[in-house]
């Protein structure tokens, strides 16, 4: 079966210090071509696009995601959150959609949409820290300490520590 989408434009911007990537799609869906479910015919068109745009990202990605009607710019976006890539399922993507139809927006199926996808490579690794310690456990590392803190108040003994 062939894409149930058409993406007329794309444009993606990188944003090197923040390790993030935004894409943004102008997307007509189409109509289906049997009589069936308008709302599953929808949701199954909005999996696809969304896999087909999430299909070169790590599972680790966050990832989060805005849906506009592009023929009533007025209105605002309606977004998900930032989450993982394999957190985004479909019931998440009805809940946006079920945002932008409850709300007061004009929005219509066979209109285009203007999806905005944005990435962000969550970093790896532990820091400075990983070339101190260059991958030995902590209990050979405690053994290594020279300093020790002794808070001896037995009130709010973490901000005396910290003072």
């Amino acid at each position: 079966m062939g894409r149930r989408f058409q993406i007329e434009d794309t444009i993606t911007r990188q944003y090197r210090c923040f390790c993030a990537t935004g894409t943004q799609l102008v997307v007509r869906i189409h109509s289906p071509s049997r009589p069936t479910d308008p709302v599953s015919h929808f949701l199954a068109s909005l999996n696809d696009l969304f896999r087909h745009t999430l299909q070169n990202l790590s599972e680790s990605y966050m990832v989060g995601t805005t849906i506009q009607n592009r023929e009533n710019q007025n209105d605002k976006p309606r977004g998900v959150s930032y989450r993982r890539k394999d957190q985004l399922a479909a019931e998440v993507i009805l809940s946006l959609v079920q945002k932008v139809s409850q709300s007061n927006a004009r929005f219509n199926a066979v209109d285009k949409l203007i999806v905005t996808v944005h990435s962000v490579r969550m970093p790896g690794g532990f820091g400075k820290r990983a070339l101190k310690s260059r991958g030995r456990p902590l209990s050979f590392m405690s053994h290594l300490k020279r300093s020790f803190v002794v808070v001896k108040s037995s009130e709010n003994c973490l901000a005396h520590a910290i003072y």
